[in-house]
């Protein structure tokens, strides 16, 4: 039995990878070879597999299955040419030619095994040359850099060149096996900050992609990275280099075999932790530059959470609060104000509450989040409970850093015993420093409405008092946020207001004051668009700020900035502004349940109106948002967190919603910008960036919105909509785009192959809705132009020809347009399915369909008609007597004659079709008919 359904399912495979589904095909082959018994037949499937995992471009598994069946038949001439082909691909050119030739010598006039040997040899020749002056290259390099003596300059010319060698493959592995990395680490070392920085990006050009180079340098390694260093640059270079390596240990894992990398390595855990450790201990030394620190961080933000939940492991991130916890909370906890700390930039607080909020969310049990809390209370504890106000500042410090990232644990910290009364004890202290601190916390801690409601019994009067009498810029700009927090917290809810009437207009009238004031710092002046953020939840406050171009030009002029910590605050006040936050309309029978149970029923402020809306996209279009939001998506930082990137997305989706502003935006660079912003997302930004694309794709020329290469990197954004999870109209759109990218080039169409688009795009042409339904249709329309998606339709035992020919016959004029379409082409492409459509659908009604659009009065449905009757005439004479038998020979005589209301190409492709009649001797020409006529009597 069991060879019996090992044979059936290798036979599903067969006709399978005819039909092109590779994916299908594998997993058929690859369950009979679970089932198989017998050793030849194992060997089969696996040379089967291969061919598969070949045209999926996965090299080292087409490679293993090969060499799995000619380790069962070593004369298997077909394994041994598909084994070739995947050395040929993953470059290792030598096995390829062994390969190679010994096919040519088993079959010497099969033309495909010839061919490839050629190609081969050349490339083996090449590289061969490539190699002897590289090496040549490397030699002079080395000398160079080893002669102390040499000129400075000719030193870092050497050193530079050595980084061009390092990018390319030949150049990297005699770098690599001429002792190369020794010497750059001495380099390293150098005083010269050019030949140090041309050390690190050598690393990098050693290090991309290869674990196995990685974990050699590692061991060789006997001093840490500049990473700290003060220049900036260096810090830089040294944070990509640290980056590069952590992708190779832990992506090169992911894979088979490593690409360039053939070396299978154990689990590279001690280099990885050996790197994490040495980014924590960085953490709190004094020795370390800000910008280092930040570096730092940005680099555990990046590398040691889990990319996917949906991956059990979340050792490294335990391992991570286990070692430097405490460490991180040091950072968090510095004022820098005060002499005792390690040094720190506008930004790093905030990245330590974006790292420190990561690995929390990474944690999965409860057991795992209560240790979390813990050491976090028994840090402000320690420090809390020490004699003196800078222990006490510390703790608060921490706390303000942890509302704003793990905030529940910030929460659970702030409820300690005689936390929230020093805050607003310390609020009236006369020492600046310590009022900026105390104030900050009771921003950050009126986050929760339970809360604000206290603070604006006990502290909304000490804000104002702060406000109103401080000397001091710094301070009257955070009380100023304070109160505009505790002002909103009743956000979009007109009615829930906690200030009387006009209170958040005169705050935010001073919010825009404080914004504009170019003599204040860029930290005192990102707060007021803190306050902004919150204001903004009142439309009156919006359209003030709309109105207000150098309020506008400001935060966006911040927006730009080297102070990222401003970024989400941005993000926030364009989000109120464009009205692109998610609004649940209540039903209507619900509110009115609800005003008879006297129930708060919220309201929609009259100015958040569509027509307010509108205008306000309009002036922020005028005041360049465009260029402040490609801005802020390029920072790299971990301030930019995904609650952020989100924000973004929703106010690009907002913009581009009118045609007519999507041109603009596109310009502007926005096109570019969004397509990271649909990758590296939450779940709804995702979506929001993937549906903005769809906008831009359907309605601008693809090719100059996504010029050159990133073309291919909307398609996979699009078939993101194409989910349950997406609304109709995101599915719509994408759809349409599909459609517009489909019909520019093959090249797009197998991407979209490729991102398994296919099938659910099929789904689709199923949908009740008549838009979606005919935009599903006319995506098939293009893509059938793939020979892959054409086998498809050829496949038996399907019914995607039958849906077509039904869809030709339906009411809606755009489905059957696209149905006819779709039929012309296939029936132009793949002529043996002419024949297949009288058998789609019962009796004569096929002929029926095709009747009613040769005499539709829609010109495009007659056109298509007469290019599928000249198509099936041309594959098949029975189908053409069976045409001719009917009316259509009719209809086509009249189409034939042209005249009035009958284009050109209608005519002619109708005149075709009788000269086809006439060919076959269905009928007779008009000559012979005459000559008929003139002999009776």
């Amino acid at each position: 039995m069991a060879s019996v359904n090992s044979s059936t399912l290798k036979e599903d495979g067969n006709s399978l990878f005819k039909a092109g589904d590779m994916q299908g095909a594998v997993s058929c082959y690859t369950k009979a070879l679970v089932l198989s018994e017998n050793q030849a037949d194992s060997a089969v499937l696996y040379r089967n597999r291969s061919a598969c995992y070949l045209k999926l471009e996965e090299y080292s598994k087409a490679e293993a299955d090969a060499s799995k069946a000619l380790d069962t038949d070593p004369g298997d001439v077909k394994a041994r040419f598909r084994r070739a082909q995947a050395f040929q691909k993953l470059g290792r050119l030598d096995q390829a030619f062994l390969d190679a030739q010994r096919c040519a010598q088993l079959e010497p006039k099969n033309k495909a095994f010839q061919d490839l040997l050629r190609q081969l040899g050349a490339q083996i020749q090449q590289k061969s040359v490539q190699l002897n002056s590289t090496d040549a290259r490397v030699q002079q390099m080395f000398t160079l850099l080893a002669d102390g003596s040499a000129k400075d300059s000719d030193r870092q010319k050497a050193a530079q060149n050595l980084v061009v060698l390092s990018r390319e493959d030949a150049g990297a592995e005699q770098i690599f096996r001429n002792d190369g990395v020794k010497l750059v680490q001495k380099l390293l070392q150098s005083k010269q900050e050019e030949i140090v920085l041309s050390a690190l990006r050598t690393l990098v050009g050693l290090c991309t992609g290869h674990q196995s180079r990685v974990s050699i340098h590692m061991q060789m390694l006997t001093h840490s990275y500049p990473l700290g260093d003060r220049a900036s640059t260096v810090s830089l270079a040294a944070c990509h280099l640290l980056q590069v390596m952590f992708e190779a240990l832990t992506e090169g894992m992911k894979k088979d075999i490593r690409g360039k990398d053939e070396a299978i390595l154990p689990e590279p855990s001690k280099e990885l932790r050996s790197m994490l450790r040495q980014l924590l201990e960085m953490m709190p030394a004094s020795n370390v530059s800000g910008a280092g620190r930040d570096s730092a961080i940005n680099l555990l933000v990046k590398q040691v959470p889990r990319k996917s939940l949906k991956n059990p492991d979340n050792s490294l991130t335990l391992w991570v609060i286990d070692q430097g916890l405490k460490k991180i909370l040091e950072v968090a906890g510095t004022v820098a104000e005060l002499s005792e700390g390690p040094p720190l930039t506008d930004n790093t607080h905030m990245s330590c509450s974006v790292l420190l909020n990561k690995l929390y969310s990474d944690l999965k049990s409860d057991s795992e989040r209560e240790n979390f809390n813990k050491l976090c209370e028994e840090y402000v504890q320690q420090h809390f409970s020490r004699p003196g106000l800078d222990a006490k500042l510390r703790a608060i410090q921490t706390v303000s850093v942890l509302l704003q990232g793990p905030s529940d644990v910030g929460n659970r910290t702030l409820e300690m015993s005689g936390m929230m009364d020093a805050v607003i004890s310390l609020c009236a202290s006369e020492d600046v420093t310590h009022q900026q601190v105390a104030v900050e916390a009771l921003i950050h801690a009126a986050g929760k409405a339970k809360r604000a409601s206290f603070i604006t019994a006990n502290g909304v009067a000490l804000l104002k008092d702060l406000y109103k009498k401080s000397e001091n810029d710094r301070i009257r700009v955070r009380a100023l946020v304070g109160l505009c927090k505790l002002g909103s917290a009743g956000g979009t809810d007109f009615s829930m207001k906690q200030f009387a009437e006009g209170s958040t207009l005169k705050l935010a009238k001073q919010c825009r004051k404080w914004l504009c004031n170019e003599s204040l710092p860029p930290t005192s002046r990102r707060w007021s668009v803190e306050g902004l953020a919150y204001l903004t939840f009142d439309a009156d406050v919006k359209e003030d700020l709309v109105e207000d171009k150098n309020a506008l030009q400001a935060m966006f002029e911040l927006a730009k900035s080297e102070d990222k910590t401003v970024l989400f605050a941005v993000g926030s006040t364009l989000v109120n502004c464009t009205n692109s936050y998610d609004v649940e309309k209540p039903d209507p029978q619900m509110v009115e349940l609800a005003k008879y149970a006297k129930q708060h029923v919220p309201e929609e402020h009259p100015k958040d109106a569509l027509s307010y809306v509108e205008k306000r996209l309009v002036k922020l279009l005028e005041a360049g948002v465009v260029s402040a939001l490609v801005c802020m998506v390029k920072q790299e930082s971990p301030a930019l967190t995904e609650a952020c990137r989100e924000c973004i997305a929703r106010v690009f989706l907002a913009l581009v919603e009118r045609q007519e502003d999507r041109g603009t935006v596109v310009a502007q660079g926005g096109g570019k910008a969004l397509i990271p912003l649909a990758s590296d997302n939450t779940d709804i930004g995702k979506i929001k960036a993937a549906q903005a694309l769809a906008k831009i794709t359907i309605t601008s020329n693809p090719e100059i919105a996504f010029p050159g290469e990133r073309i291919y990197e909307v398609v996979r954004p699009l078939v993101s909509l194409l989910s349950l999870e997406c609304t109709l109209l995101q599915n719509f759109e994408a759809l349409m785009g599909l459609t517009n990218l489909a019909g520019i080039s093959e090249r797009l169409r197998q991407k979209i192959i490729k991102e398994k688009a296919v099938p659910k795009i099929e789904g689709y042409m199923f949908e009740d809705h008549d838009l979606v339904r005919a935009s599903a249709t006319e995506c098939m329309c293009n893509l059938v132009l793939s020979t892959e998606v054409q086998k498809l339709f050829l496949a038996t035992g399907n019914d995607r020809l039958k849906l077509l020919v039904l869809y030709s016959g339906e009411e809606d004029e755009r489905l059957r347009k696209a149905a006819a379409g779709t039929l012309a082409m296939l029936t132009a492409e793949q002529p043996e399915l002419c024949a297949r459509i009288p058998g789609t659908v019962r009796t004569t009604h096929w002929l029926e369909i095709i009747k009613e659009l040769l005499l539709s009065e829609i010109t495009d449905l007659r056109h298509r008609a007469v290019v599928i009757v000249h198509n099936m005439m041309q594959a098949e004479k029975s189908l053409a007597e069976t045409i001719m038998e009917s009316e259509a020979m009719e209809i086509l005589s009249v189409l034939a004659m042209g005249g009035e209301g009958t284009p050109e190409p209608v005519s002619k492709v109708a005149q075709n079709c009788l000269e086809k009649a006439v060919e076959y001797g269905i009928i007779m020409s008009r000559e012979g008919k005459k000559k008929i006529e003139g002999t009776e009597p």
